[in-house]
């Protein structure tokens, strides 16, 4: 008569709830043989080692080890592992497997002396192993302690089940605490910056503030004289409004800001910056640029301005701008310089009856001429 198969498994299918974690397996295992078990998380392999091992019963389907069957001789099975791994227990402690009752949940004393409870404390060598399956409708997690021990010239041995559910699902509200703390930390975040944004931009065009404005500028001035590279500066104004924006009053004032800070921001490059720095006057910052090349891009943006049409209430409103341009350090060598040059090319650029753009003087050095 040949030797059982150390495992045969037959259309095996087990479920937790409506999920299935197995489905008609079927596989067999020689005494003797190495079998290898391959899968994907949640493939169902540690579900099949805690039917094989009786932890888990059988749904449906039939699994024997050893030739025992799991369903029906789970005893039997436990029994002769022991025994395969040179461990066979002698009569008294298959006595004292049998009298073993598996009680969960159970609350108050043991109900005789078959139960035996053996203390331990933190460090001691016992073993302990981690069970989760579901009972009374619930998922349970269990951490399990066996011991083997002598007891009045007995060897017994010893199962402290603890549920430890309760710590698992406080882990997992201070976990969820956490994550919750995390996302109200970058939702905070992203408030302050957004608010950051919000205050170094003027709401009416987009644009940047003065104290912004001028901290990059002052940068740029410092960054061209170390580097002796040069940039531009320009002051855009306005010109007197027509008839029409005056007629509509600050409705049309508005939507021509609006305007004139979509075509700034248009006009201007990553590196550039500009902004509003009066209520009808702005400021370009074109980085590494000279002063002809600014009066090209200038001339250009001029014009955009002067065929702008905006649109109010079904009326086209139109609007000019005057520009002065100076350049670091062609036409000033300090940041004030600089400034009082666009502001006297400005001054030009108005007297001339708006609508220009006038380049600020370039200066000769003394000792150069």
């Amino acid at each position: 008569m040949s030797e059982p198969f150390a495992i045969e498994v037959r259309n095996l299918t087990h479920r937790y709830g409506d999920r299935p974690a197995l489905r008609g397996l079927e596989f067999s295992v020689q005494t003797g043989e190495i079998f290898g078990l391959l899968g994907p998380n949640g493939g169902g392999k540690t579900t099949l080692f805690r039917i094989l091992s009786t932890l888990l019963p059988v749904q449906e389907g039939s699994v024997a080890v050893l030739g025992y069957d799991v369903r029906g001789s789970a005893d039997a099975v436990r029994r002769r592992g022991e025994s395969e791994r040179g461990g066979r227990p002698d009569s008294a402690m298959a006595r004292a497997l049998d009298s073993l009752t598996f009680r969960p949940l159970g609350i108050g004393p043991p109900p005789d002396e078959r139960w035996i409870i053996v203390g331990y404390r933190h460090g001691d060598d016992a073993p302990l192993r981690e069970h989760r399956f579901d009972w009374r409708d619930a998922r349970h997690d269990w951490e399990v302690m066996r011991v083997v021990a002598d007891l009045a010239g007995r060897r017994v041995l010893a199962a402290v089940w603890r549920d430890v559910a309760p710590q698992r699902m406080r882990e997992q509200q201070l976990q969820s605490a956490l994550q919750q703390i995390e996302e109200h930390q970058a939702a905070n975040l992203q408030l302050r910056r957004e608010f950051g944004e919000q205050v170094m931009r003027d709401s009416a065009t987009g644009l940047s503030t003065r104290a912004h404005f001028d901290d990059q500028l002052r940068r740029e001035v410092d960054l061209s004289t170390r580097e002796h590279r040069e940039f531009a500066l320009v002051l855009v104004e306005l010109d007197v409004d027509s008839e029409r924006v005056s007629a509509l009053g600050s409705r049309a004032q508005d939507r021509v800001l609006e305007a004139m800070g979509r075509l700034l921001r248009g006009n201007t490059r990553a590196m550039d910056a500009s902004c509003r720095l009066q209520a009808r006057r702005f400021g370009v910052l074109l980085s590494g640029v000279g002063l002809a090349t600014a009066h090209s891009r200038m001339e250009g943006l001029r014009r955009q301005c002067a065929t702008q049409i905006v649109v109010l209430d079904g009326e086209e409103l139109g609007f000019s701008v005057s520009m002065g341009v100076a350049s670091f350090p062609h036409t000033a060598h300090s940041q004030d310089d600089l400034l009082n040059a666009c502001e006297s090319a400005l001054s030009e650029a108005r007297k001339r009856g708006g609508n220009t753009v006038a380049l600020a003087s370039i200066r000769f050095d003394a000792a150069s001429a």
